[in-house]
């Protein structure tokens, strides 16, 4: 059974009333240890040395009256928030000089009897007002029993003098801690100082492990990190970060989540049945194909980034009073890279690194141009020869985003989206000019030179069909047939349709319908939706390689993007770039520094993602997976009952 002071509060018979001296009144034992009658507070679980350190400081248990507690309110105000001036309550307070462990404990103090004053004038002289404001304001300071005890005492303690403060200990109850030494704090600063800009807490950790620093605190080993972080706080420092997640806007979207459940997730889960996998303990080493696969698969994430001669660490831990620093103004030059990666062998490249897929690219109107679909055209041709000369016997599949300059089709390409329903004269395809450098050609108003030409020709039951009337036809010579002529040359009657739903293709034709308008029974034709982008025209062309494009906002599933974090993480510890060769040095460095097994690491996080979105997983309940869930590329069965049972 725990122990508790007693207070004498509302019906005392008696013997309150004039009692001085406990001596007085011999038929009445110390009440401090009393058990609790009423079994209230038996959870009490302090420990003998506990109880009887607090025991020995007691006298008796009278609760303080009213007012002395409304009068310790207003004085340990003034103790905790002086005012900066007399009379201008305006200008707030100033800082108080009591050291932070002593302030906090007299906050509490000062919350509990501003709470206890007013249960007293609620309902004054009820029993229990004094141990219930304790217990309450120790629970709301996330604090155990004992401190609800410690509460009561320090706050009769300052009631009777108000010079007697909560003693300033350590958990072992010796000396101050260590950091509220001054000189301590003055060493570990001239330390940190000296180490430069960009700071953590790992330096105070290693400072203090010195033999030097360890007889001085009297210490047999060095503090922990959590501890160096609390000491920075202390010393003024403060840490800012904004990190930065899966994109929302367009993430769940209808049109995107219906690709990646029935195109994307699907053919990956049975592309990783064919995947090299670890086969150590720790899932990274000992790489090897699953049993009875004699070919297979490796998949090639491509993607580009830009790295920016600028760019710097924006985040460290800041010393107090210390001003910003002039920097460089904007980001300076850039370098554009691109690049495969695989779990399996890192950056595409031959064995010996001699041979690379990586495109250096200086973009920009008056530079290199800008990346084009024939760069990546480019690119994978030199990723597909090095794949060819170095490992034939693989299964090689390439994964890009779905943007506009990876997805481009042909000029000429089958596209409904901007047809006219009746014939004309102006439906043509743009197609940009190429020089004889094969680089496009800009006008002089800066925009690029563009020619018309007719689109390519449609496929019906086996049969081409032309979309363009004859040259010689004598109403409408060369001219665009228009949807209608289209569609009832194709068997549609189409005399009761529009050309199409509303002024949004996207959003006005009726959900899953597929013949409400002209340009949707035309879009839903098999040689309309056949299409293959240059892309995957090239590489199936090029060898028979498979091209897969990740459903839209969807970085978490291509771990290149972590690849990137990781290098320009590195970068930015690098002195500045002044010059491009020197940027491109430096990007070169950071990027054939990221270790294999960091990679397979960023892999394995990218096919969490998938395995859950395959699972029934939305963006955010993968995410929540995928953080609970480490060191596998699968999640459990069971993820959905867990999920469930969380977010209850």
């Amino acid at each position: 059974m725990g122990w508790i002071e007693r207070e004498l509060e509302g019906d005392d018979g008696g013997y309150a009333e004039g009692l001085d001296d406990v001596n007085e009144r011999p038929d009445l034992r110390p009440i401090e240890i009393i058990p609790d009658p009423e079994g209230a507070c038996d959870d009490f679980d302090d420990t003998d040395e506990q109880r009887e350190a607090f025991l020995a400081t007691q006298q008796y248990g009278f609760a303080p009256s009213l007012e002395e507690a409304q009068q310790a309110v207003v004085d340990l105000k003034k103790l905790l928030y002086p005012k900066r001036g007399v009379d201008r309550p305006i200008y707030g307070y100033k800082p108080s000089k009591l050291d932070h462990k002593t302030h906090t404990r007299l906050d509490h103090v000062f919350s509990f009897l501003a709470r206890y004053s007013s249960y007293e004038k609620a309902t004054p002289g009820r029993k229990g007002n004094w141990t219930h404001a304790a217990k309450e304001t120790a629970e709301f300071a996330q604090k155990s029993d004992y401190y609800s005890k410690q509460l009561r005492l320090w706050a009769k303690n300052f009631i009777s003098d108000g010079k007697k403060l909560p003693p300033l200990k350590s958990h072992s109850g010796g000396a101050p801690a260590v950091i509220d030494d001054d000189d301590v704090i003055q060493d570990i600063q001239i330390h940190l100082q000296g180490i430069g800009k960009y700071i953590k807490a790992r330096d105070i950790v290693d400072f203090c492990g010195t033999s030097e620093m360890l007889e001085r605190l009297g210490r047999t080993k060095s503090i922990s990190e959590s501890t160096a972080r609390r000491w920075l706080v202390k010393m003024g420092y403060r840490w800012v970060k904004n990190p930065k997640g899966q994109y929302v806007d367009g993430h769940e979207r209808e049109d995107v989540v219906i690709y990646r459940e029935t195109v994307y997730v699907p053919r990956m889960m049975k592309l990783v049945e064919s995947m090299h996998c670890g086969m150590g303990l720790d899932g990274l080493s000992d790489w090897r194909p699953p049993l009875g696969v004699d070919r297979p698969v490796v998949i090639w994430f491509h993607d580009e980034s830009t790295f920016y001669a600028h760019d710097r660490r924006q985040n460290y831990w800041m010393p107090p009073n210390s001003s910003p620093e002039p920097t460089a103004k904007g980001e300076g030059q850039s370098m554009m890279v691109a690049n495969f990666v695989s779990a399996d062998y890192g950056w595409l490249q031959s064995p010996d690194g001699s041979e690379s897929a990586q495109v250096i690219f200086q973009a920009g109107k008056d530079r290199d141009g800008w990346m084009t679909n024939d760069n990546i055209l480019a690119q994978l041709d030199r990723a597909i020869t090095i794949l060819q000369k170095y490992y034939p016997n693989e299964h090689h599949v390439f994964v890009y985003d779905n943007a506009t300059t990876h997805s481009k089709r042909d000029d000429g390409a089958l596209s409904a989206m901007k047809m006219p329903k009746s014939p004309s004269d102006k439906f043509f395809v743009d197609v940009n000019v190429v020089g004889a450098d094969g680089r496009l050609v800009y006008g002089s108003d800066g925009k690029l030179l563009k020619v018309k030409q007719q689109m390519e020709k449609g496929l019906f039951n086996g049969k081409e069909q032309d979309l363009y009337y004859p040259d010689d036809h004598p109403t409408f010579p060369g001219w665009f047939k228009g949807m209608a002529q289209i569609l009832t040359e194709r068997g549609w009657d189409i005399q009761r349709k529009k050309a199409q739903c509303g002024s949004s293709f996207k959003h006005d034709c009726p959900k899953g319908s597929t013949n409400c308008c002209c340009r949707r029974i035309l879009y839903n034709e098999p040689d309309f939706r056949a299409v293959e982008s240059r892309l995957e025209k090239f590489a199936r062309e090029r060898g028979g390689y498979e091209i897969l494009f990740l459903p839209k906002f969807h970085c978490e599933l291509n771990f290149i993007e972590q690849c990137w974090g990781y290098a320009k993480r590195n970068y930015r510890l690098l002195p500045p770039s002044s010059s491009g060769e020197i940027l491109e040095r430096n990007v070169c460095r950071v990027l054939s520094e990221i270790p294999l097994v960091t990679m397979r690491k960023f892999s394995i996080r990218a096919l969490r993602f998938t395995d859950a979105y395959s699972k029934g997983l939305d963006g955010r309940q993968a995410a929540w997976a995928v953080r609970k869930y480490r060191g596998h590329r699968t999640l459990p069965e069971s993820i959905l009952r867990e999920l469930t049972a969380n977010l209850k």
